[in-house]
């Protein structure tokens, strides 16, 4: 497995932590690599491990019955998953799979239910993280039912490029299709669309962002409440200078 840095540094849970705690914590993580596909949690099966990312994106996914898929959520390293090893859930409702490639801090569930008991701040950052991914899901599904295809994929971008360093995202119109529960077709259209407006460039297996800004305003209020909401309780998320010029940005900026 690949070393990384500090995790401090890579993870905003952990980031928050103090010191004491931190150093507890930390001895109990496995380092992990997390390369597109890798799942940490299947529908149905039990829990293992916790994920911690220090980059790349994982999706939360949704299975029906009969094998439909729809992402229910994303995240990196703003938080953790499943969110269920939290509270001793036993097993995964959903499956948790990377989309982004890069590289997490794993803990075991016994472990992490320990930990709980006697470290508080991890407790408080756990729960808050666990509230802010379920209301990020009900904006995902209150999206689905009144936004068109082009300003879910604005929004859907957008949350991606607040989990990574830099602009460009290694994701496949496949993939895309997939976590937005659409035909492909759609998916090259719309990025055409977003393409043409100089939002974004659009290559093989990439998508790069070129006016944040712009994409911003064409997502209109498809984006940004989940965000207020992480910035609320746990701190910075969005790269965009332009809702802290507007004042919703975090009570720490």
């Amino acid at each position: 497995m690949t070393e990384a840095t500090t995790p401090t540094k890579e993870n905003r849970l952990f980031d928050l932590l103090p010191e004491g705690e931190l150093a507890t914590v930390v001895s109990h993580l496995e380092p992990c690599d997390t390369p597109r596909g890798f799942v940490m949690a299947k529908a149905g099966a039990t829990i293992d491990y916790a994920y911690f990312p220090c980059s790349g994106v994982g999706s939360i996914i949704n299975i029906s019955p009969e094998g439909n898929r729809v992402e229910a959520g994303l995240f990196g390293r703003d938080g953790f998953a499943p969110t269920a090893a939290a509270i001793d859930g036993g097993i995964s409702v959903t499956e948790v799979t990377v989309q982004v490639p890069g590289f997490a801090y794993r803990l075991r569930q016994d472990k992490l239910l320990d930990l709980m008991q006697t470290h508080p701040v991890f407790t408080s950052l756990l729960h808050k993280s666990t509230h802010v991914l379920a209301t990020q899901a009900g904006f995902t599904a209150l999206s689905n039912a009144i936004h068109g295809i082009d300003e879910r994929l604005a929004r859907w971008i957008l949350m991606c490029h607040d989990r990574i360093d830099g602009d460009k995202l290694a994701l496949t119109h496949e993939f895309i299709a997939l976590m937005l529960a659409v035909r492909r077709p759609s998916v090259t259209t719309a990025l055409h669309l977003l393409e043409g407006n100089h939002f974004i460039r659009s290559v093989r297996g990439l998508v790069i962002v070129r006016d944040r800004g712009g994409l911003e305003e064409f997502a209109a209020d498809a984006y940004g409440r989940a965000e207020e909401e992480y910035e609320r309780l746990i701190g910075p998320l969005r790269k965009s200078k332009r809702w802290a010029l507007s004042g919703r940005s975090s009570a720490q900026g």
